[in-house]
């Protein structure tokens, strides 16, 4: 009998343990499916991202400008207050030494003002000038229906809307909140 009681034991015990491995397997098959799909959905990300920016480069919109001389204006643009350095380098694709440069290079051009920051002495606080500004929404107008062209000819409004929701959620900020309290102008973009 108790060769028998063993023998069940052993029977449940691998029981068990090919209950587990299949556990197991289907847990790393499905971390393996996501890890696929969040790697499929990134590509994809980053090709229409890529295939966009060059359509946006080429376009002749820029004027005196650069495109990423606009993103800084752009970016200052929705800014309530000036800010430092480092605080506008969060928000544009270049490196600190790069954005410095391009800054002094927008100061002496008049569109990018340097001041003291009332918060930090020792500090300088960016904002734009006037000029600065209307050259943004000059560009920015011109930036907006060529983005809408692009974006919204091959997507549905449903599809807009989507699109919005998850780079918003992907970007871990509402929507509502940017940069600026002011509301998003779609003609200044």
């Amino acid at each position: 009998m108790p060769t028998e009681a063993m023998a069940g034991g052993t029977a449940a015990r691998d029981t068990a343990v090919s209950n587990t491995a299949v556990r197991d397997t289907a847990a790393r098959n499905a971390v393996a499916r996501e890890t696929r799909r969040a790697n499929d959905a990134w590509e994809a990300l980053m090709s229409a991202y890529a295939t966009l920016m060059k359509q946006f480069a080429a376009d002749d919109i820029w004027g005196e400008l650069t495109m990423r001389e606009y993103d800084v204006l752009y970016t200052l643009s929705k800014c309530p207050r000036p800010v430092k350095l480092a605080e506008l380098n969060r928000f544009v694709l270049l490196s600190q030494p790069a954005l410095s440069r391009m800054v002094d290079r927008l100061v002496e051009r008049g569109l990018v003002q340097r001041a003291p920051d009332p918060s930090d002495r020792r500090g300088l606080a960016l904002s734009l000038t006037s000029t600065g500004a209307a050259t943004q929404r000059e560009v920015g107008r011109r930036h907006a229906r060529s983005v809408a062209r692009a974006v919204a000819a091959p997507l549905s409004a449903n599809e807009l809307e989507q699109l919005e929701t998850i780079c918003w959620k992907l970007a871990r900020r509402p929507p509502d909140t940017g940069l600026a309290t002011n509301d998003r102008d779609t003609d200044t973009n």
